[in-house]
């Protein structure tokens, strides 16, 4: 477990010489959000209010926050309204919400099969593929896969190569699984959250494509979560930063802290920085 000072040590060193950041894309389950996705709860479930205070931190020093959630889209647009925050990228890079406009990223999707990516992939039998080759180990993630309109969401246990390579086989090599990290709902076994979408989309593209609209350099955001689908965005940003609860994908500087109180923390550090090159 880090402790605050090698945490503040590291974060200094590595921000030392780095303009001020500007905007920080956040996961929201497991990384903003404490247990049970909820804003109000500390990771050990107990009230807090740290990372709302972050939130309100971050947006009285122009700090820009961008939820990175797999999350369906609607969902993600009014937690983000509740949360006071403006654009979202949803379901895992596949739906994004820019200025109140919605557009999905299509990836390596053939054109034309769906009016959206989703659609797409249940038109050409991905799902069926990967319910029948891992049955009883993976199932759709209810009531969360509904109302989609970018990826399948699964859970359950799944080898995410042999998953991959199954697609292939089936002819549907264009998709790709991938872990989104550690969840709930499947009472007795410990599982982990799948989507199912098109290559060459994920959280990590869809932020370079939102930095690149916002005219910023990489080194002018930062981004944090837990899984290892999060952990992409490191490549993409010039700061990140691993929850402590996401140590089997750590990446950049891992917090003290689990879910939302590191999430605090992480702030606490990029303001610091910015009052300091001031």
């Amino acid at each position: 477990m880090t402790s605050m000072p090698a945490f503040l040590d590291a974060a200094a060193r590595h921000l030392a010489g780095r303009p001020p950041v500007r905007v920080l894309y956040t996961d929201l389950d497991g990384t903003l959000l404490g247990p049970g996705g909820a804003l109000l709860r500390a990771p050990d479930g107990q009230p807090s209010a740290r990372a709302a205070k972050a939130l309100a931190d971050a947006a009285a020093e122009g700090l820009t926050v961008v939820p990175v959630s797999g999350r369906q889209r609607r969902q993600l647009e009014q937690d983000a309204r509740l949360m006071g925050l403006g654009d979202a990228i949803a379901e895992a890079g596949t739906a994004v919400v820019t200025d109140g406009e919605l557009h999905y990223t299509w990836g390596a999707c053939p054109p034309d099969l769906a009016e959206t990516p989703h659609d797409a992939l249940r038109g050409a039998g991905a799902l069926e593929v990967l319910l029948a080759r891992f049955e009883g180990d993976v199932r759709l993630y209810e009531p969360w896969w509904r109302g989609r309109e970018g990826t399948i969401l699964l859970h359950g246990v799944l080898d995410v190569e042999a998953a991959n390579a199954a697609l292939a086989e089936a002819g549907v090599g264009w998709a790709e699984v991938i872990d989104n990290g550690a969840t709930e709902g499947w009472p007795g076994r410990a599982v982990r959250a799948y989507h199912v979408l098109p290559r060459g989309v994920g959280k990590a593209q869809a932020v370079a494509e939102d930095l690149a609209r916002r005219g910023l350099d990489a080194d002018a955001a930062a981004a944090i979560g837990d899984s290892p689908e999060d952990a992409r965005m490191a490549g993409v940003v010039g700061t990140y930063f691993t929850v402590a609860n996401g140590g089997d994908a750590a990446a950049g500087l891992l917090t003290p802290s689990a879910m939302g109180h590191g999430f605090a923390e992480a702030v606490t550090v990029l303001l610091a920085h910015a009052e300091e090159s001031d």
